[in-house]
């Protein structure tokens, strides 16, 4: 008998008051027909975050969203696929069902990651200087470090469980760069990984 599929999406949050909500209702509204819990990790925002939350907890249940700090994060997933993605509204939660999921299931990857410099992919809202930095740290990691991706500075992931497990397991850095790091240990470790 094949096992359903059940995802763990893990929300970074810092100072994402506004957008919290409008980010879990989405998830619920767009993934009806998955299984799948929402993890905000949350390392003390100033402006009010974790009390939305709570009521969110309220409305959806604890069950299933999930309130914790950054670094255990990972400790509650209890699917067997893990999303990560900001709460920033950079991501629109249909792309993720339609897409992620999709190559996934037909390529078996161990990762699928996000990425703005394939057709069709781009950012919104983003102005010149923060568009060129980005390009910049990535065609910067291109040359350096073969990645394989064409954009390591994404933070729309999808993983198997256990792979991110042992690529977290052997990071060192910490801040934007430790993204960079994961697909880069994960590239080296031989994993497969597909961009969207």
């Amino acid at each position: 008998m094949e096992q359903k599929n059940k995802y763990s999406i893990i929300v970074p949050t810092y100072n994402e008051r506004l957008n919290i909500a409008l980010i879990v209702y989405l998830i619920f509204k767009h993934l009806r027909d998955v299984d799948f819990e929402i993890i905000v990790v949350d390392d003390g925002s100033p402006d009010g975050t974790q009390e939305v939350v709570k009521q969110l907890q309220k409305l959806y249940g604890e069950d299933r969203i999930v309130r914790t700090a950054y670094i255990h994060g990972l400790k509650h997933a209890s699917g067997n696929f893990v999303v990560i993605m900001d709460a920033d509204l950079s991501h629109h939660v249909i792309f993720w069902p339609m897409t992620s999921y999709r190559k996934q299931s037909e390529t078996g990857a161990s990762i699928v990651t996000g990425t703005r410099y394939v057709k069709g992919g781009g950012v919104h809202g983003w102005n010149l200087m923060r568009k060129l930095t980005s390009r910049g740290a990535n065609v910067l990691a291109q040359t350096l470090l073969w990645p394989g991706v064409s954009d390591l500075t994404g933070s729309f992931r999808l993983y198997k469980k256990s792979v991110l497990e042992d690529v977290i397991s052997s990071c060192v850095s910490k801040g934007y760069v430790f993204q960079m790091e994961m697909i880069v240990r994960a590239s080296r470790k031989g994993y497969h990984i597909e961009e969207v």
